[in-house]
């Protein structure tokens, strides 16, 4: 099947109390990891591009690799998602590019400024058949591009959603919930510590999501900084010359229970990065006499897929819904 956009996912989704994983891609290796993991479990998925992806990998290539997935996994649906457009020009080169679903971040402007920028970004895509993803509140964190301090973030305020949402014509809402971009989402004077030592992360606010789903009944609301920076990867990292003391993310089971509420859409690509940089500094540990890239790709890739499919089945619920 060609590209599609994520309004059939999100209806099914929402009804059935899944989550949509939406993985950020940037070589050929993460695409593959990620479609070929999906093909298995028969799930939907998006790949999404960050400004930052269209940067490093140019967005012909990418463009291009997502559509062999498309040819090599023809039984799911996939969406190709703009993840954090910072304007209407970027918004409008992924439309008309070949992207069925945009998301314009404005979140860090005041209000009605967010509204007009969010509002002509939705009526270019709707007339050129493309969603729209939006953004109220704040996430602390570091992606790509995206940097917010953790003074800067605020959660959203509920009471501002409905406005938000009628004014702009917007398809889904990224809200702020207490998740973070970046493998290091809290300090540690914002955690306590369990009996092992280990970080242990403040809860989300369940209650803003809550107030917000009651505002918008049946809309498709997204979580951004969802990944769950997953020890494993971590202290591989560490025990293979990495230093990524007091790494943190979001537990996996409140992630679970935020997709069986309005959650449709729930973003992953630390965690990729990490199986990534774990696999690869454990093989050259272990074969310091290889030089081949497909040497250590090949099972990068192969951490990607095993990572995605925990995330498909444990996490978001969305095996068997192609």
């Amino acid at each position: 099947m060609p590209l599609v956009t994520s309004t059939e996912m999100f209806k099914k989704a929402y009804d059935g109390g899944y989550a949509i994983g939406a993985f950020n891609v940037n070589n050929m290796e993460i695409v593959q990891g990620i479609t070929e993991a999906c093909q298995e479990q028969k799930a939907p998925v998006i790949l999404q591009v960050s400004k930052g992806a269209r940067a490093y990998a140019n967005h012909t290539y990418l463009i291009k690799m997502v559509e062999a997935a498309v040819i090599e996994c023809p039984d799911i649906p996939i969406v190709l998602h703009l993840d954090h457009g910072p304007d209407f020009e970027t918004c409008k080169a992924c439309i008309d590019g070949g992207f069925t679903s945009v998301m314009i971040d404005c979140s860090s402007r005041p209000f009605d400024e967010n509204v007009a920028e969010t509002k002509k970004v939705v009526e270019y895509a709707h007339a050129h058949g493309v969603v729209v993803e939006a953004e109220l509140g704040t996430l602390a964190g570091v992606e790509d591009d995206v940097q917010v301090s953790a003074e800067d973030s605020s959660y959203t305020h509920p009471e501002e959603v409905e406005e938000f949402v009628t004014r702009t014509g917007c398809d889904s809402l990224a809200i702020a919930i207490g998740t973070s971009h970046g493998a290091y989402k809290f300090t540690p004077e914002q955690c306590t510590r369990n009996e092992q030592g280990i970080l242990v992360p403040p809860p989300l606010r369940f209650d803003v999501l809550e107030e917000v789903s009651k505002r918008l009944p049946g809309f498709p609301i997204v979580l951004h900084g969802s990944s769950s920076v997953p020890r494993q990867f971590v202290d591989k990292i560490n025990a293979h010359g990495g230093k990524m003391p007091d790494a943190i993310g979001i537990p996996e089971d409140e992630l679970r229970h935020a997709a069986q509420l309005s959650v449709c859409k729930i973003n992953i690509d630390s965690d990729i990065r990490l199986a990534i940089t774990a696999t690869i500094r454990e093989y050259f540990d272990e074969h310091p006499d290889h030089f081949d890239p497909r040497q250590y790709l090949k099972p990068a890739r192969q951490a990607v897929k095993d990572m995605v499919t925990h995330k498909l089945v444990n996490v978001l619920g969305c095996n068997g819904k192609a």
